[in-house]
């Protein structure tokens, strides 16, 4: 939501302008320390998704705290442009470029830092190599296998492999790897995501070694997101782990439970028009309803029973209470589409504003 609005350091969240997207920083740290921690001992690092949060302070304080590779994923050129304008030094662009005038914005940022591509075809690949020849750069380029989703990447292994070996022999780029993404359904334990994730990453494995088995070498393995971070490390071979909701939090990760909700929409409560029913100034503009409704956090017998554009109507149990001027606080079943819909993150630690960040890659679509 495009607005002006500011707090100042200090500013009570009982006094914030409501709706407005917060952080809490207390669980916005904890959530950076899980990764920390967990990959302190481990070959694999996250390369955290800047789709999720979009904003370089926020990468710069990921990488700060330790875990990482230095650098970042981007879902688009323009999210790309606003993490190296912003002074992040490693950036993987992994979705496949294919326009000629976003590869040379590509091939731009290129002599500003580290630049990596997702590719799976041959001609798009030449087309990089066009444009980096042309600004005398040189752009990492890493194939992509589809795991089950059903989108980009080469299908099998002997697609990959005739493709590395075209992109190895094209000037002005730099063969770096193999990356796949993948998905988990329902509420898996660890058991479960560790079958699954060894399932599905064990294509971009064989890919991997068909193609280093053909004297190519490389030196990423990219694999892995929020749901296997942890298993996806214990993987030999795999180098990266794309990690992204697991900062902000949202309701489908509810089973990781190592995780905090970071980010939420403050509403306040404007109505009470009947028993049972109260109305906030938050609705779908705000909080999004992408992958369903919002969570309320921590008030028991409190829903959302439906959403408009600017507004959500709560459902109260008996024995719960709204009233007008009441704070709610709502959880987004998908954080992406959320953040997107904001100009600025509002950081509090102890109910107090820490820091207002602004969130620069907001709409970055191109």
């Amino acid at each position: 939501m495009t607005d002006h609005y500011r707090p100042t350091p200090g500013t009570p969240m009982e006094d914030l302008d409501t709706p407005c997207l917060i952080i809490d920083m207390d669980d916005l740290d904890n959530n950076m320390d899980v990764i920390a921690n967990t990959y302190a001992g481990t070959s694999a690092k996250l390369r955290g998704h800047a789709k999720n949060h979009k904003t370089p302070a926020i990468a710069h304080r990921q990488i700060r705290r330790g875990g990482t590779v230095g650098g970042v994923c981007a879902a688009k050129v323009s999210e790309a442009e606003v993490m190296v304008h912003g002074g992040i030094s490693s950036v993987f662009i992994t979705s496949e470029i294919i326009e000629l005038m976003k590869i040379d914005r590509l091939c731009s940022l290129a002599d500003q830092a580290e630049m990596l591509v997702a590719c799976d075809q041959a001609a798009n690949a030449r087309d990089i190599s066009r444009a980096a020849q042309s600004r005398g750069v040189e752009v990492g380029v890493v194939i992509e296998l589809e795991t089950g989703l059903a989108r980009c990447g080469v299908r099998d292994v002997d697609q990959g492999v005739a493709l590395a070996k075209e992109i190895a022999s094209l000037p002005g780029l730099r063969f770096r790897g193999v990356m796949s993404h993948q998905t988990i359904p329902d509420m898996p334990d660890r058991e479960d995501r560790a079958v699954e994730a060894a399932r599905t990453i064990k294509g971009v494995i064989d890919l991997k070694d068909a193609i280093e088995s053909e004297g190519i070498p490389m030196d990423i393995v990219s694999t892995g997101e929020t749901w296997s971070y942890d298993v996806a490390a214990e993987i030999p071979g795999v180098t990266e782990i794309q990690g992204g909701s697991y900062l902000m939090m949202e309701t489908h990760y509810s089973y990781m439970t190592e995780f905090h909700y970071a980010g939420k929409i403050l509403t306040t409560i404007i109505s009470t028009p009947n028993p049972g029913i109260a109305i906030g100034d938050a609705g779908v503009r705000a909080v999004s309803s992408l992958s369903g409704m919002p969570t309320v956090f921590d008030r028991p017998g409190v829903t959302v029973g439906n959403m408009d554009s600017d507004h959500s109507v709560f459902k109260v149990e008996s024995g719960a209470s709204l009233v007008v001027g009441d704070q709610v606080l709502l959880i987004p079943a998908q954080q992406d589409a959320m953040v997107s819909r904001w100009d600025r993150f509002i950081g509090l630690r102890g109910g107090k504003v820490e820091v207002v960040w602004d969130i620069q890659a907001r709409g970055c679509h191109n």
